[in-house]
């Protein structure tokens, strides 16, 4: 009998290992807090929970993460709507799995184009021939800042982008290597405490949407292929969002963890709202202004753009 158990048990271990192999998943994001409903499920065990061994990945600009995807550097990902729709656009097979962060009237006041000393911006006109970081060109925060040039009647291509990671806007806002950068809690409120400059326009909070910011993402061969992987991700992360929501405390903690950011800036600022449900119409809006501004080249299929169909 001890030796039929003993046999049990070795073939029990030996089914174990490809299986916790393949259920270990990387998970990248950028510095920010939109990703909090990962962060939360690795640090509160939820991920363990489901079955899955979750890891965080820090990945500087956003518009890397599809290319770190599909290299398979990391299974799962959480590119901005604007970059997930080029990396479509381009031909790239990703599907959207879950849910992210959204805008809402409570969090939208936290993106702004924070401006240097010495420059000063009382209108969107003034950010004419100025020289503006953004965090990925064509991410979300500068989709969203073109469309808000748009509206007020300035013409974008009279601004000078550039690209400016989140953890070095304080130093080249300090050394004057551009006029302002397109930013968020808590570097707002980090940049504001240094002394570095002001805040010169709240344009979230004027266009005043509730589209997806983040959500997300895996590559579509991947995803097919690991169904169980992608429910109990889901599972993980809509138990997570629900902290997010809720529970300042855990979440500032597993933010400030993830981005190095000291806790009592991420406390200072409540993260963007958490919502794991995704439906393909809501990258309608996100669709119609890329268009506008000519950054996508194809007719996407918005019912091929979220795994399942997703309700």
């Amino acid at each position: 009998m001890t030796k039929i158990l003993t046999a049990a048990s070795v073939a029990a271990v030996l089914a174990a290992g490809p299986l916790q192999a393949q259920n270990k998943i990387q998970i990248g994001c950028t510095a920010t807090s939109d990703c909090a409903s990962a962060m939360v499920a690795v640090d509160e065990g939820l991920f363990k929970k489901h079955g899955l061994d979750g890891e965080m990945v820090l990945i500087r600009i956003n518009s890397n993460i599809p290319a770190a995807i599909l290299s398979n550097s990391i299974q799962i990902g959480g590119p901005t709507s604007t970059v997930f729709l080029q990396a479509a656009d381009g031909g790239l097979d990703l599907v959207a799995v879950a849910g992210a962060s959204i805008m809402s009237p409570a969090s939208n006041a936290n993106i702004t184009a924070f401006v240097r000393n010495g420059i000063t911006i009382n209108a969107p006109k003034d950010f004419v021939g100025k020289k503006v970081g953004a965090p990925g060109l064509g991410a979300f925060l500068h989709v969203l800042f073109v469309k808000w040039l748009v509206e007020k009647g300035v013409d974008p291509k009279a601004v000078n982008f550039v690209e400016v990671t989140f953890p070095t806007m304080s130093d080249i806002i300090k050394s004057g290597g551009v006029d302002a950068v397109l930013t968020a809690e808590p570097f707002v409120t980090r940049m504001t405490n240094a002394g570095l400059g002001s805040v010169g326009a709240r344009y979230a909070v004027d266009l005043a949407r509730s589209e997806p910011i983040i959500f997300y993402a895996a590559a579509r061969d991947w995803a097919e292929k690991n169904p169980d992987t992608i429910r109990r991700f889901r599972a993980a992360i809509a138990e997570g969002a629900v902290i997010v929501n809720n529970d300042r405390e855990k979440t500032s903690a597993s933010i400030s963890k993830f981005t190095k950011q000291p806790i009592e800036l991420v406390k200072a600022t409540p993260p963007n709202k958490s919502e794991p449900d995704l439906k393909s119409e809501q990258l309608g809006w996100w669709i119609e202004i890329m268009s506008t501004q000519k950054m996508l080249q194809t007719k996407l299929d918005l019912s091929r753009l979220i795994l399942n169909h997703q309700k």
